[in-house]
């Protein structure tokens, strides 16, 4: 019997929301599923903003090791709830087995990121400026630096990863890593799963002692529970995985702020493929085979899908048509994520395929899966994809568009031509080095992560991952929402000038308690 209730959590309060209700779809189903779920409005939203407020300096104040102690709670009481949990999202999502309990496993993985940074404590970035009494012609005070949360944070559950980008994704665990309380509004499309984690969170602030507030789930339809808390003045940043156009609103939501706060917005990126001629010519056939693989993956339903392909016109780049038209004729029609999306999708595709200069190469398998899309490939040359705007517009599914361009100025012309991405990549072989050597300032302005020869759809959780890049694959192109550098997005210096030493914070104290890599001086020490 299943667990899920249909309350929200405010806090350590399950709570029927009084605005309405609804139910899960489930998409390979075409139909909804039980239980109902109780829909917040702006009274839920404000209360649990106070109450994440009312725990902001007791969290941020609590030990390093608590906040860790967290972190791994956490990841624990995701893998108790077990088999439920993948059952339920696979049931919400239509996503396969084994990508949910992949997906399971990078959640808790980036849980345990995070712990592992918290007590290495060099997110403090802690500074020490001695006193100079003696300086002519003035002295210099006793300076002292560290980094504090911002405040309370709201982060939005992504569709397309119910469990690493949602309720406790990478948002929420950098958020909390930081010392910063949390309210989520989950994502509709799996509220089901987005309860179960959440009262997996609920449970691990309560085995940690924490204030109850560090933690609040909230379920609203529409666009008025997400504007109200955006807007709520207790939230100090918000954290959003969505479309251009979602991302946009609630940007604009903070920026008419009384206060005005960050937004960090994932949101658009078409991931442009350049395969360079030396590359195409000794293995195009077999990258022809693992970049439709590559689009294909969840259904194309990765913020990293390789929606277009960039090489010189050829009858190498001929045979790699070829041989991904094949690959992809093969590639079944199944299930997105909701049915919204799939209508989407259809649409974009449909009119991709009536656009000047534009031919459909191959689409994939029909079946009789609900919600489905079909895998298509499109080609155009520079030409027309340079004059034709709407071309590079995301498509978010199994969908991509080879471009070919006459020789490598106009190659380099098209990549000028782009927005901000996610990613690039970069098929190369040594004798491609020169070329690749011009695109590269090209592809550094343009995009957050570069590949040589890989695919953009894996990405790693880990210290050096970036999953950001410039507008829109970002709403700030400073930041990243992957890795052990997103808590810096939730991270603002405070300085302390001739503070009593019995004042000075744990980090900034002159015997160095928590044993901390400090600037002293100028000097990088232990002490």
């Amino acid at each position: 019997m299943s667990s899920i209730t249909g309350n929200m959590l405010l806090g350590a309060q399950a709570v029927r929301g009084q605005a309405g209700e609804m139910r899960a779809f489930a998409p390979a189903l075409g139909k909804d599923i039980e239980p109902s779920f109780g829909l917040g409005g702006k009274a839920e939203v404000a209360r649990a903003c106070d109450l994440a407020a009312q725990a902001f300096d007791a969290f941020r104040a609590a030990p390093h090791e608590t906040r860790a102690k967290l972190l791994e709670a956490i990841a624990e009481r995701i893998l108790g709830i077990g088999d439920e949990l993948i059952e339920r999202a696979q049931l919400e999502s239509a996503l396969p087995k084994a990508r949910l309990e992949g997906e399971r496993g990078r959640t808790v993985g980036q849980l345990r990121l995070f712990a592992s940074l918290v007590r290495d404590g060099r997110w403090c970035g802690a500074v020490l400026d001695s006193a100079l009494p003696d300086r002519k012609p003035l002295p210099r005070s006793d300076l002292r630096a560290q980094r504090i949360g911002l405040g309370p944070v709201a982060v939005f559950g992504a569709s397309n990863f119910p469990l690493a980008f949602s309720v406790a994704g990478g948002d929420t665990a950098s958020a909390l890593a930081a010392g910063c309380p949390v309210v989520v509004k989950a994502h509709l499309a799996h509220p089901g799963t987005s309860e179960l984690v959440g009262r997996a969170i609920q449970q691990a602030v309560a085995d940690v002692g924490l204030p109850e507030g560090v933690f609040s789930l909230i379920f609203g339809a529409g666009n008025e529970t997400g504007e109200a808390l955006v807007a709520h003045p207790a939230i100090k940043a918000v954290g959003f995985t969505g479309s251009r156009r979602g991302g946009l609103a609630l940007a604009h939501v903070a920026a008419q702020r009384a206060e005005p706060i960050p937004v960090y917005a994932e949101m658009s990126s078409i991931n442009p493929m350049f395969v360079l001629p030396a590359a195409l010519a000794a293995r195009g056939e077999a990258l022809a085979t693992a970049f439709v693989d590559s689009l294909t993956l969840g259904v194309g339903q990765f913020c990293t899908n390789p929606g277009l392909v960039l090489a010189i016109d050829s009858p190498e780049l001929d045979r790699f048509v070829l041989s991904a038209s094949a690959a992809l004729a093969g590639k079944p029609s199944q299930s997105m994520l909701t049915a919204g999306i799939a209508s989407a999708y259809g649409e974009a595709v449909a009119a991709r395929k009536t656009a000047p200069g534009v031919e459909q190469l191959a689409e994939g398998t029909q079946t009789d899966a609900h919600c489905a899309a079909l895998p298509l490939l499109f080609k155009t040359n520079a030409e027309q994809f340079l004059a034709q705007h709407a071309l590079s517009d995301e498509i978010f599914g199994p969908t991509s568009i080879v471009v070919a361009c006459r020789d490598e100025a106009e190659l380099v012309r098209v990549a000028e031509h782009l927005e901000g991405q996610l990613t690039a990549t970069l098929h190369i072989d040594r004798e491609d080095y020169a070329m690749a050597a011009r695109l590269l300032p090209v592809l550094e302005r343009k995009a957050g992560r570069i590949l040589a020869n890989g695919f953009p759809t894996g990405v790693e959780v880990s210290y050096a991952m970036v999953h950001g890049g410039p507008f829109p694959a970002t709403s700030d192109a400073r930041t990243t929402s992957v890795g052990a550098m997103a808590i810096e997005r939730f991270l603002r210096p405070v300085c302390y000038q001739d503070l009593p030493a019995e004042l000075l914070p744990v980090a900034l104290q002159d015997d160095n308690p928590l044993a901390l890599w400090r600037l002293r001086d100028g000097e990088l020490v232990r002490k």
